[in-house]
């Protein structure tokens, strides 16, 4: 059974950083890309950032220049670097990854439990 850790949030101020980490553990054959995403009250789920098992990664706009995703391959483990954060950045973060658990599996999405980004202003 696969299982994915989020660790890192928690409340700052504007302005601030915070550094998220999440950890896949049990039954992994291989990771593809690995990511996070956002929901915030009242709206859908988005993409924050995403990179693949070679390190190519892709922001959305609102990000871009602040946040930073990175990846250790051998801990199976995604990180996101948040900096000069804003209160528009409040929201329940998630990580995703794309994994095949075994050999003879399919690729699948698995998610976190999320964890809780508040930024006051």
């Amino acid at each position: 059974q696969v299982q994915l850790v989020e660790s890192g949030g928690g409340l700052v101020q504007a302005g601030g950083s915070l550094r998220l980490s999440c950890a896949a553990s049990g039954s992994i054959f291989s990771i593809n890309t690995m990511g996070w995403y956002r929901q915030a009250p009242g709206k859908q789920r988005e993409v924050v950032a995403t990179i693949t098992s070679g390190g190519f990664t892709s922001y959305a706009d609102s990000v871009k220049g602040r946040f930073t995703i990175s990846r250790d391959n051998a801990k199976n483990t995604v990180y996101l670097q948040m900096n000069s954060l804003k209160p528009e950045d409040t929201a329940v973060y998630y990580c995703n990854a794309h994994l095949r658990p075994s050999f003879s599996s399919s690729w699948s999405n698995y998610w976190g439990q999320g964890t809780q980004v508040t930024v006051s202003s």
